[in-house]
């Protein structure tokens, strides 16, 4: 979890009229843990959801709420401008194609603001950011610039002072010899072209996302700030600007709208959006019966904005309030503004005594029976990519069930067979030696209406000798000894089976599963050097419905 340093006498200032006791005590309720105290100094530990409580600048916003001495949304308010243009070439498209960025004028700094800002740098470079790969920030002088800007590329060769140094240096020996350039320069690849921002005088402003030039270094005496953010996505940097343009809102700047136009690049619209949610939801998870009134100031002592119609709450949330989605986060802040003190905890009227399922003791059974055999348990997400789950594997995907929103651009599919998936971790162990056995018990999702679960059985062998002899006993050893049931064997064909060597796994005249050779094109796919045999089988359906 990230940390931030706060200084109790500075946040004083910044909320208004509130003692250091009554900030110690209400941090706690605004969802931040007190990591340790020294006389003045307190170390935050904050969620890395909730990016704008990196600087004490928006802890201050959030506790002037919760007190009570400004509720209701923060409003961004962006003065529209024409004479801060960057264009975008078409250049940066495959590499780093989304630049986004904001002005912010009449601002006074110091070494704390400076400390608080570099801080929040870093800390959305890791969070959001994920290490400066989906977006990162670069924080300038503005009146070290001149507009307009162009976000293009230039080959390594290039030359300019980087931040912090007083020697002008090229690209390459940037990315090869420096700190930063060793840890990001990665994120690049191997193209030879890399992506720079230029001011109207072909001076250098940013190497993103590697470092800016020294040329726009914010010091103390620095009034105004152009903020720059690109990124491999749009939303994400603009998410991203969100929370810096709240922070130096809330710093004391004025901002201003940056113009971007070309190659799929727009301005920004920093918009807030609106989410309904029932009264009646609200008080049933949270156990309460607040009227409308009551939860709509709840919410803007969260810093929302909110009306009810009837038992309808319509919720504004700010641009940079991007971790709510839909209504459970609203009642998580119906509960932070109404005050987590105030809910009093209640014995549950069950009277049940908790138990082991027996679904879950029979598992643990065969768990232990393929360990006993030889085999390793894995576990695998129930996330994965339509790669491993059907191209890998030359499954069919007309089934495919997708994820709205995922925060993984690899992870977006909901698996519908375990196998892939031991198939992917062989793959990624081909440098360790052979016989290797794999096994794993786990969800997995049908694409019915609503979308359907059950449990699967999956286990592989992977060594010069594997055959079907050998894990067709497997198999019915694992059965006989943790469910006391014999099955059968039938021969088919499968695309992702050797043809010849594999077979339907038939209980009581039903087919359960599927066990054979994996196919040759198979196993060169995913680069195993050794023939994989395997199965897979559905526990819920036959064997577990009878416990």
């Amino acid at each position: 979890m990230p940390v931030v340093e706060l200084s109790y006498s500075r946040l004083q200032k910044l909320i208004g009229k509130v003692s250091k006791k009554q900030i110690a005590d209400s941090l706690p309720f605004l969802g931040l843990d007190i990591e340790s105290e020294n006389q003045d100094l307190v170390r935050i530990e904050y969620s890395p959801n909730r990016p704008d409580y990196s600087t004490d600048f928006g802890i201050a916003l959030g506790l002037q709420g919760l007190l009570g001495i400004k509720t209701g949304i923060v409003k961004l308010n962006v003065k529209k401008s024409t004479k801060y243009p960057i264009i975008v070439k078409s250049s940066v498209s495959k590499i780093r194609p989304f630049v986004t960025g904001i002005v912010a004028k009449n601002g006074k700094i110091d070494d704390k603001t400076i400390k608080q800002l570099m801080t929040m740098q870093e800390d959305l470079h890791f969070g959001i950011g994920r290490k400066r790969k989906k977006s990162s920030i670069g924080i300038h002088d503005l009146d070290k610039i001149s507009f307009p800007l162009v976000y293009t590329t230039t080959d390594r060769d290039h030359t300019f002072i980087p931040l912090n140094s007083e020697k002008e240096i090229a690209i390459t020996e940037i990315l090869s010899k420096t700190i930063v350039g060793k840890d990001y320069g990665p994120l690049l690849g191997q193209s030879s072209q890399v992506p720079i921002i230029l001011d109207t005088n072909q001076k250098t402003v940013s190497f993103p996302p590697i470092i800016n030039a020294a040329v726009t270094t914010v010091t103390t005496k620095t009034k105004n700030l152009f903020v720059e953010v690109t990124g491999i996505n749009k939303e994400d940097a603009e998410d991203m600007l969100s929370v810096v343009a709240t922070i130096l809102q809330s710093a004391g700047f004025s901002l201003e709208s940056v113009k971007i136009s070309g190659s799929n690049n727009s301005t920004p619209k920093l918009e807030q959006k609106k989410i309904k949610v029932s009264s009646s939801l609200i008080n049933q998870i949270l156990g309460l019966n607040l009227t409308p009134s009551k939860i709509t100031s709840s919410l803007k002592k969260s810093r929302l904005d909110a009306s009810s119609k009837g038992s309808i709450i319509t919720c504004t949330i700010p641009a940079y309030r991007f971790d709510i989605f839909g209504s459970m986060d609203l009642v998580e802040e119906v509960a932070l503004g109404y005050g987590i003190q105030n809910l009093e905890p209640t014995i549950s009227p069950s009277q049940t005594i908790g138990k082991i399922n027996p679904v879950s003791i029979q598992l643990k059974s065969l768990d232990q029976t393929m360990i006993g055999l030889g085999f390793l348990e894995a576990l695998n997400s129930s996330l994965s990519s339509k790669r491993v789950l059907y191209e890998m594997t030359n499954r069919d995907s007309s089934k495919i069930i997708s994820v709205l929103d995922s925060k993984s651009q690899e992870h977006t599919i909901l698996r519908d067979s375990i196998l892939p998936g031991l198939l992917e971790n062989l793959s990624r162990n081909i440098h360790e030696t052979y016989p290797q056995k794999m096994f794993e018990t786990g969800i997995v999702f049908g694409l019915d209406n609503p979308v359907s679960e059950k449990i699967n059985f999956s286990g592989i062998s992977a060594h010069k000798d594997a055959n079907f002899t050998e894990i067709k006993s497997i198999l019915q050893s694992a059965l006989k000894i943790g469910f006391g049931i014999n099955i059968e064997t039938k021969t088919i064909t499968n695309p992702t089976f050797e043809d010849g060597h594999c077979a339907s796994v038939v209980l009581d005249n039903s087919q359960i599963g599927i066990i054979g050779k994996i196919d040759s094109k198979i196993i060169e796919n995913y680069k195993i050097r050794v023939p994989v045999v395997g199965f897979e089988i559905s526990l819920s359906e036959s064997i577990l419905k009878s416990l």
